[in-house]
């Protein structure tokens, strides 16, 4: 065993088969495999730490703290300005299969700070490229780049491995076999003679039809394995069913062979995919013969004997092909895919089917190839060994076999490889390399390289098998670390560094950066970060003040903060702050929470006939701040280069649609942050074209075969054909009929034909546009006249008079007649007389008519169609009546029963059928109200009828007037008219309720009192016993007030109310009763009189003229006084009467007090507020200001006083007036700004 850079294979108790299943692997720092081939993958180092550690804490601990703590710590990105070892970041796959079209590319991508060098091991040594000038080294990079063009490629196949270095470390990659494919190593020993198949010609096979056969096809080998399949001479696949299968290794299978299973070309290829090229063997000849062709065949080359028994093969039980024996073991590699065949002959075919003997198979991974006869497991796992049983069955037994599958498994990580560690002096961490393997991987370590038995004394480090501990780590312990875990089945590398440093936190995510998302989806802030030791990170929202909701938010270890379900109130700025023990460090960030982009309104299924138009809409609701941008697809490629295809903001137009625009179009809103699609299909389609090539086949007396070729249908499956015929014979040329119709389906018809036509056929199509064009018609085929072959349908006998029967039927068409002469053979005689028939011979005629026959007597009738060429068959046997009459006789035992009073039900004995001398139609009763049995009301003569069809013997009259007499009676009817009538009876309806009172009216309205009188009921139905009167007052809101109710006599039609409300109105109910109970009721409504002197005092005063003049004349005054304010103000100077009142004081303008209700002192700091409205007080006295030269405040009311010399001497404030001025003002107050209409507002509060 051979272990690159270490050279130490008696550390390891591990048997490795090849090179290839130790050395160290390593992938990139992201963790993505850099292996193919379903080799075991390999992750980064992962790295476990813990801050703040004494140095006295037990190994253990801390072994287990990581353990615990190790999924919470994420690795740390080391800026690449910081010093740090080497990471290997792309790395070439371990199998590096040449092709020989290319360059050998070796590639090898390392970072670090400084960047690292590079170097190259080949087969274990070093591998020096001043030495192969067809080698060089890409620039800042180790990949390697062998130019093949000018030597051959196996001199540079092996093992290699590149080593990225720098001051802090030293990394290394896979050992990367390179090699070239099996099949140019067997391509190139073909070209000096020895061919990659036998080219010698193989013998056909002869074989008896039964047995089974196996066809070898032995490809040769190639890496990966080739692919094989079988085909023949015209490269078609050779089809294959449960009876011929190919097995894994590419031999064709036949349980037993069929006669059509001979042929000469069974062909087998193999395709070699990592070259692409395919290989051919020499066709296979099969030749299968039953017994008496065999013996045939070879009596002649065998002494005139048979070849084979003369029996033929019989049926037998099945028996496996492959595998042999009854069981057989299996291993899988864990995660590989497991295939299991079973292959059996027998006859009859058997059949295949597969069971796990202890457990179930896999449903979810688990799949059946080739017929059943292969079982596929992918992602094998060790729950997957145990024994699997295949049994092929047929009808004469079953057969086992059991396979025994074990699972090992290549080493593979079981948290994960070890992760880049960094810590800050004084320290403490973890790297782990847990991993495991069927068998048992062993685990080793190594340091830059170098093993870590060989590597220089820590004393901050300690090996404990798979882990490696770190305590109290110092400046200048940087270096990289590999773990190799190997077994037999394969192997893991990974390189981690430990990296030492003292940083303050950073935070790597740029500054101010937004972040945008879809309302309702996940929104993830960035916060990345760098610091050693690792920095705390705490988010905010606007200010540091409040906290985040944890259940809406969540922070990760990468410092990612993550918004679950983002909503509009999550959109404004966010703070990531990182802090560790050297500083702090605040970035932030802006969160936008968009609306979704949705498609409100989706294009939908068009189905549209050629030459029109279409409109696919496509409607898109988004958010505002985002743009847009509509594509629309047909078939998931670009819009066709067409003018007929015009895109607008919504909606998608084809104008003069052709076949050839049918497809599937859709519409995609995108946007920067998400997208919207829909799609609807386009079928084009159009009335089918003609159908064609008609032809008329298979010629007989009555039918023909008619066949034709179907149009193009146009997208439009055509539903039914119409077939047509033309008779020349009996019609003008250009009337066609309809012959009959077929399915769209069919292109051929067998028409039946009638005697003595000369037809023409045509076909028309017929799908959901319409119909076609008729086809052109077909060739001329006649038929021979012949007898009738029906006779005419619908036979009636009836009779128009009471002597006559007349037989009427309906005639044969010209199709029907078969021939010339057609006329008509009437024959009728008296039902049930047993005479003779009597014969009448009619044509060009449908009836006939028998005079003096008895008035309605059954008869038997027949008609009988006749032409030159003889009769129909003998009619059927039709029945009629002769003519009828009126009946004779009426219903007897006529009866009335009253069931209440407004129904009676009408009894009668019904008449005998010989007295109604015709059909009977039924019975009528004729009844009219004679009178009602209140004495006051008139007569009634009116008859009404009632019928009742069929035959009856009863009948209710409904609708009837209680109280009443009524008179009826009843007649029998048939077809001819009514019988005499029964004679006239009576019955008396009993009492019911009353109608309503036919009026109510109001008479005599006063303050308190009305009257009301109303007439009785039209229909009192019986003897009213009284009336009932109920009223309510109700309101301004139609609200009803309490119900009154009074108690009338019957003979009474008035009453007066008393004690009634003034200027109120009143809802007035009253009904008339007898002793059936109270009838419906008639409403009235009414409104007491209003009190006159109540109605004098509240009259408007607003509407009196004098009132409107007075208002009119103080709103002038007002206006011009104001007026006269803004002028006097706007001079700035004080009024000419100030220097007056202060040479002569007047103790009626002192100032007054504020307690005594006057005016406030005018103040100058007053001038830019709001004016306050106020009163005057009742003595019109005024307070001065020491300074009156402007008026600066006034209220909307007060009497204003102007001396001699024309200036306004008054002053106003914002004080209160007093309660009796205010009272009498109304309280008319104004916060607003002195105006005309205020003041007018305020004067009309003094009227």
């Amino acid at each position: 065993m051979r272990l690159p850079l270490w050279g130490f294979m008696i550390l390891t108790g591990i048997k490795c088969e090849s090179a290839r299943t130790c050395p160290l692997d390593h992938v990139t720092e992201q963790g993505e495999a850099g292996l193919f081939g379903g080799r075991p993958r390999c992750r980064t180092l992962m790295m476990e730490r813990r801050m703040g550690e004494p140095h006295s804490l037990p190994l253990l601990l801390l072994v287990v703290g990581a353990v615990l703590l190790g999924p919470l710590v994420s690795t740390l990105d080391v800026p690449l300005d910081l010093p740090q070892p080497p990471t290997i970041t792309h790395q070439s796959p371990k199998d590096y299969i040449i092709d020989p079209r290319e360059n050998i590319v070796i590639h090898c991508e390392a970072k670090g700070k400084p960047h690292p060098s590079f170097s190259w091991t080949r087969n274990g040594t070093h591998f020096d490229l001043e030495q192969h000038p067809n080698v060089h080294m890409r620039a800042h990079s180790g990949t390697l780049v062998v130019d093949i063009s000018r030597e051959r490629a196996e001199h540079y196949e092996g093992a290699y491995q590149c080593t990225a270095r720098n001051k802090h470390g030293t990394a290394v990659s896979n050992d990367i076999m390179v090699r070239q494919p099996i099949e140019f190593i067997i391509l190139r020993v073909f070209l000096k003679g020895s061919p990659l198949w036998s080219k010698e010609k193989i013998k056909p096979i002869v074989i008896q039809e039964g047995v089974s056969l196996v066809l070898p096809c032995r490809p040769p080998a190639g890496f990966p394995p080739p692919i094989v399949f079988w085909m023949d001479n015209n490269f078609q696949r050779l089809p294959q069913s449960n009876r011929v299968s190919q097995s894994l290794n590419g031999d064709l299978y036949f349980s037993n062979v069929l006669h059509e299973d001979s042929r000469s070309d069974y062909i087998c290829y193999a395709r070699f995919p990592h070259t692409q090229t395919i290989q051919q063997k020499q066709p296979i000849a099969v030749k299968v013969l039953n017994l008496d062709a065999i013996n045939e065949t070879m009596e002649a080359f065998y002494n005139d004997t048979d070849l084979f028994s003369e029996e033929p093969v019989d049926e037998r039980k099945p028996t496996f092909l492959i595998p042999s024996g009854p069981s057989r073991s299996k291993m899988v590699l864990r995660g590989q895919v497991l295939e299991m065949e079973c292959i059996a002959e027998g006859l009859p075919t058997p059949d295949i089917s597969w069971a796990k003997v202890s457990g179930e198979l896999p449903t979810m991974r688990a799949s059946f190839l080739h017929h059943q006869k292969i079982l596929r497991i992918v992602n094998v796992s060790e729950a997957d060994a145990g024994n699997y049983r295949c049994t092929a069955r047929n009808r004469l037994g079953s057969v086992h076999h059991t396979i025994q599958v074990t699972v090992k498994a290549a080493p593979y990580w079981i948290s994960g490889a070890p992760r880049n560690l960094v810590l800050a002096p004084g320290e403490n961490g973890v790297l782990m390399c847990r991993a495991s393997g069927t068998p048992k991987p062993g685990i080793q370590w190594a340091m830059n390289g170098v093993p870590i038995e060989y590597a220089p004394k820590d004393p901050s480090r300690k090996v404990e098998d798979d882990t490696i501990i770190f305590t109290d780590v110092q400046t200048g312990s940087s270096a990289v670390y590999q773990c190799n875990v190997s077994n037999q089945h394969g192997y893991l590398l990974a390189n981690a560094f430990v990296n030492v440093l003292s940083e303050p936190p950073r935070v790597l995510t740029p500054a101010n950066k937004v972040y945008q998302v879809i309302k309702n989806h996940r929104a993830l802030l960035e916060c990345t970060y760098f610091g050693s030791p690792i920095p705390k990170i705490t988010w905010f929202k606007e200010s540091r003040s409040g906290t985040l909701d944890a259940e809406t938010h969540k922070e990760h270890d990468n410092g990612t903060l993550e918004i679950r379900v983002a909503q509009p109130r999550n959109s404004g700025k966010y703070t990531c702050v990182a802090r560790n023990s050297l500083g702090i460090y605040e970035n932030h960030v802006h969160l936008e929470v968009k609306e979704p982009t949705r498609i409100l309104r989706q294009p939908e299924y068009r189905v549209v006939q050629r030459g029109r138009s279409v409109v696919f809409e496509c409607k898109v609701k988004h958010d505002p701040s985002l743009t847009p941008t509509m594509t629309w697809l047909k078939d998931n490629g670009e819009l066709p280069d067409d003018e007929r295809f015009v895109v607008d903001a919504d909606s998608l137009t084809i104008g003069d649609v052709t076949e050839s625009d049918a497809g599937v179009y859709t519409c995609i809103m995108n946007t920067t942050l998400d997208h919207d699609s829909a799609s609807a299909e386009l079928t084009v389609v159009e009335r089918p074209e003609p159908p064609t090539d008609l032809e008329l086949t298979d010629h007989k007396k009555r039918s023909v075969q008619l066949t034709w070729i179907p149009g193009d249908e146009h997208n439009s499956p055509i539903q039914k054909f119409v077939i047509q015929y033309e008779d020349s014979l009996h019609h003008h040329r250009g009337h066609w009929h309809n012959l009959t119709e077929v399915p769209g389906t069919k292109t051929t018809a067998h028409l039946k034909l009638s005697p003595y036509v000369h037809y023409n056929f045509r076909v028309l199509a017929i799908n959901s546009m319409g119909v076609s064009r008729p086809s052109f018609p077909s060739k001329m085929y006649k038929t021979e006249p012949s007898a009738p072959d029906e006779n005419p349908t619908d036979v009636h006998g009836f009779g128009t008079e009471h002597d006559n029967l007349v037989i009427s039927w309906k005639p044969l068409s010209g199709l029907q007649a078969n021939g010339p002469g057609l006329h008509y053979r009437v024959m009728w005689r008296q039902k049930m007389m047993d005479s003779e028939w009597i014969v009448a011979t009619v044509a060009n005629n449908s009836k006939f008519v028998v005079s003096r026959t008895p008035t309605f007597v059954p008869y038997e009738l027949k008609v009988q169609a006749v032409n030159d060429y003889g009769a129909a068959p003998e009619p059927a046997v039709a029945y009629g009546h002769s003519g009828e009459d009126l009946p004779v006789a009426a219903p007897e035992s006529v009866q009335a029963y009253v069931l209440n009073s407004t129904l009676a039900e009408i009894h009668w004995e019904p008449v005998t059928q010989k007295l109604i001398r015709g059909y009977l139609k039924g019975y009528k009763v004729y009844y009219w109200r004679e009178r009602s049995l209140h004495k006051h009301n008139p007569h009634h003569t009116e008859k009404q009828i009632l019928t009742f069809s069929g035959n009856h013997s009863k009948g209710k009259l409904p609708g009837l007037h209680p109280f009443s007499l009524y008179s009826f009676n009843v007649r029998v009817f048939n077809g001819k008219g009514e019988g005499p009538p029964s004679r006239n009876q009576q019955f008396e309806t009993p009492e019911g309720v009353p109608g309503a009172p036919s009026s109510l009216t109001v008479t005599n309205p006063n303050l308190d009192s009305l009257s009301l009188e109303w007439n009785p009921p039209r229909d009192q139905n019986g003897l009213l016993t009284g009336y009932t009167l109920k009223y309510h007052p109700v309101n301004n809101s139609n609200e009803l007030g309490p119900e009154e109710e009074l108690a009338l006599a019957a003979n009474e039609t008035s009453v007066t109310l008393l004690n009634l409300k003034y200027s109120t109105r009143y809802k007035f109910y009253l009904n008339a009763k007898t002793r059936k109970g109270p009838g419906p009721a008639v409403t009235q409504e009414a409104v007491t009189i209003v009190d006159e002197a109540v109605a004098s005092r509240q009259v408007d005063i607003a509407t009196q003229g004098w009132f409107i003049g007075l208002m009119c004349a103080i709103a002038l005054l007002i206006l011009i006084l104001l007026i006269i304010c803004f002028i006097q103000r706007n001079k700035g100077g004080k009024y000419p009467v100030k220097e007056k009142e202060d040479a002569h004081t007047d103790p009626e303008f002192q100032p007054m007090k504020d307690e005594d209700c006057t005016f406030g002192e005018y103040s100058d700091n007053e001038d830019h507020k709001p004016l306050k409205g106020s009163r005057t007080p009742s003595s019109g006295t005024v307070k001065r200001d020491d300074s009156d030269d402007s008026l600066v405040d006034y209220g909307e009311g007060g009497d204003g006083q102007f001396n001699e010399d024309g200036s306004f001497i008054g002053q106003y404030s914002g004080k209160s007036v007093s309660r009796d001025t205010a009272a009498a003002a109304e309280g008319h107050e104004s916060s607003e700004a002195p105006s005309p209409i205020n003041a007018m507002n305020s004067l009309n509060s003094f009227v």
